[in-house]
């Protein structure tokens, strides 16, 4: 079985790099063959796919359409382009506003908000959005590890690891991974200066635009309070996040039609859903489970400890970069899942503190999903948004961006829990 798995993960993988037209074709094909064949027993179909990372999609573009739809991205495009020098700038400063909201709330959440200022942006200017898209979602996913309640694998550290809010910034008397993450979202800015230094065109903004309607605005800043306020309520469900974006979503619809006395623009916020994006997803979610169910995911973990032995720093740089590597191909959630218990065990037989493994895990997890369009939900995402404007994102394109970010960040992360914590 782990031979059939890995043969036609490795098959869906080549497929999206040689044809990533037909990305979500690829997962659900595979996604269907592991449960005829027992890979994913089918009976575990519906606790394997993360419904609350679907629900918050589908939640969230709803409100994105008549955010949209408001022109306050507009407004938000002429305020940021007076701001700024020139196109360089404003992708930098798009990719730093992305990520201080990635902070408290979900990568996917992030992209779904800030992505349209940044296409309002490129529209003004006549400009590819593909280089300002990409750049908000692997800021996003960098950010995301900062806070307790940014990303779904803080919230998995947290729990296990009994970790509350503060214990991010400041935890036994020492600082915590929100200043590793910090400082890596401060060391990418040269990065981007390197990447975008041929974007040296001047912006400006004489005008101002008119916004319709503030309702899909306040949703969105409810949103936002509600999913940090959520995080702080115990025993919650597992799909509280996508509940809240739901719930807002029909309350913005509700109230639109109160307004409007007319369904046009529900049917069209309906129609706006990418249903590619949630389509791959739902596949590639069936495909990691089967991976995990069959023991793929325990070897690759295994064979990562193995390697450190009781060397405390190889181990640490095996767990840190080898969460770089296995994350750029597979989901994060259930690696990071399947390490923390295996970590626990490894510092409990050396007699070390875990923090220094854990905080590594998780920044390399979080992080390596950068590298490739497929390692993380917020790059399929903004992959799915460039797709519907008419911008197809190859591999190599994604990576261009991607890896020299990834590297500098990790790196950056990698020095500091190293001398702060070990």
């Amino acid at each position: 079985m782990k031979i059939l798995a890995l043969v036609l993960f490795a098959l869906m993988y080549v497929l999206m790099i040689v044809m990533p037209k037909y990305r979500p074709f690829y997962a659900l094909s595979v996604a269907l063959i592991f449960l005829i064949s027992g890979i994913l027993p089918p009976d575990r179909l519906l606790s394997t796919i993360n419904w609350n990372v679907l629900l918050m999609i589908a939640g969230t573009m709803i409100i994105v359409y008549y955010f949209i739809d408001s022109r306050m991205p507009n407004l938000l495009a002429d305020i940021l382009l007076g701001k700024s020098k020139n196109v360089m700038w404003v992708t930098i400063l798009m990719s730093l506003f992305a990520g201080l909201i990635s902070a408290f709330i979900d990568n996917v959440a992030t992209v779904l908000m800030v992505a349209p200022v940044g296409m309002a942006i490129c529209k003004k200017q006549k400009i590819s959005p593909v280089g300002m898209i990409l750049s908000i979602a692997v800021s996003s996913n960098l950010q995301g590890a900062a806070t307790l309640v940014g990303d779904t694998t803080s919230i998995m550290l947290g729990d296990y690891a009994n970790m509350n809010f503060m214990d991010f910034f400041w935890m036994n008397g020492r600082p915590g991974i929100f200043f590793a993450v910090e400082l890596g979202a401060l060391a990418t800015v040269p990065v981007m200066m390197l990447l975008f230094r041929k974007d040296t065109a001047p912006v400006s903004s004489t005008e101002r635009t008119s916004v319709s309607n503030y309702v899909p605005t306040v949703m969105l800043l409810l949103m936002v309070a509600a999913l940090i306020t959520a995080s702080f309520i115990p025993n919650t469900p597992s799909t509280i996040n996508g509940m809240i974006c739901c719930a807002l979503a029909i309350v913005t619809v509700l109230l639109d039609l109160l307004r409007e006395k007319k369904a046009q623009h529900a049917a069209a916020a309906v129609k706006n859903l990418d249903f590619e994006t949630l389509g791959l997803l739902t596949g590639l979610f069936i495909v990691i489970g089967g991976l995990t169910n069959v023991g793929v995911i325990d070897d690759f973990a295994d064979l990562i400890v193995r390697f450190g032995g009781n060397n405390i720093f190889l181990l640490y740089t095996i767990v840190v970069w080898g969460s770089v590597l296995i994350s750029a191909f597979v989901d994060n959630i259930p690696y990071v899942a399947t390490m923390l218990p295996v970590l626990t065990a490894v510092t409990a037989a050396l007699g070390i503190d875990p923090h220094l493994l854990y905080f590594g895990l998780l920044s390399g997890a979080t992080l390596g999903g950068n590298i490739t369009p497929i390692g993380a939900s917020a790059n399929i995402t903004a992959v799915g948004l460039l797709r519907k404007e008419g911008y197809q994102v190859s591999f190599a394109e994604f990576m261009r961006i991607g890896l020299p970010y990834t590297f500098v960040a990790v790196m950056t992360g990698y020095l500091y829990f190293w001398f702060i914590w070990a």
